[in-house]
């Protein structure tokens, strides 16, 4: 964990200009923040709206969990994470409602400069999804894994992926 984000704060040291960290609030998003940040002498930005999901009653669980106690909203939710939310819990168009206006406001406020964002795989799939016009069924299409790096260009009418869950 640790030594996968100390490695890619070494990488993007060396090959990045980034001039602000953006991260969640959640504390393994804050705490990479704060790694990469002391390496690259910025100080982190913490977004609330960059959180990961919220599962509600399933938060914490393994999808067999889940799957074991809750069948039929398992089912549900397998079938359309679009719509579905976990009682007490999100739906992905909950975390593209939440994400997305805080994600364009700060490429809006951005040009010309490298940023990083610090988020989860949930929220990272949403924005990934939205950039290339992929509609938010499709999400689980896209990976990420931990400490995975996405490099994304903005040019004047479209965003290109320069690279996709690299990890260092």
């Amino acid at each position: 964990g640790r030594s996968q984000i100390k490695r890619l704060a070494l990488y993007l040291k060396d090959t990045s200009k980034i001039s602000k960290i953006y991260c969640s609030d959640l504390s393994r998003a804050l705490e990479s923040a704060s790694i990469i940040a002391a390496e690259l002498g910025l100080k982190e930005i913490i977004k609330p709206e960059f959180r990961e999901r919220h599962f509600g009653k399933w938060e914490g669980m393994t999808f067999d969990e889940i799957n074991k106690l809750y069948p039929n909203d398992f089912n549900q939710w397998a079938q359309d994470p679009l719509r579905f939310s976990p009682i007490d819990g999100e739906s992905t168009a909950d975390v593209y409602n939440r994400v997305m206006p805080v994600f364009n406001l700060l490429i809006d406020n951005h040009h010309d400069q490298d940023i990083a964002l610090l988020s989860h795989g949930g929220v990272n799939r949403v924005i990934l999804c939205s950039l290339l016009c992929m509609p938010l069924e499709h999400i689980f299409r896209i990976e990420q894994n931990f400490a995975a790096l996405n490099i994304i260009e903005f040019h004047a009418s479209y965003p290109v992926i320069k690279l996709l869950n690299y990890t260092a």
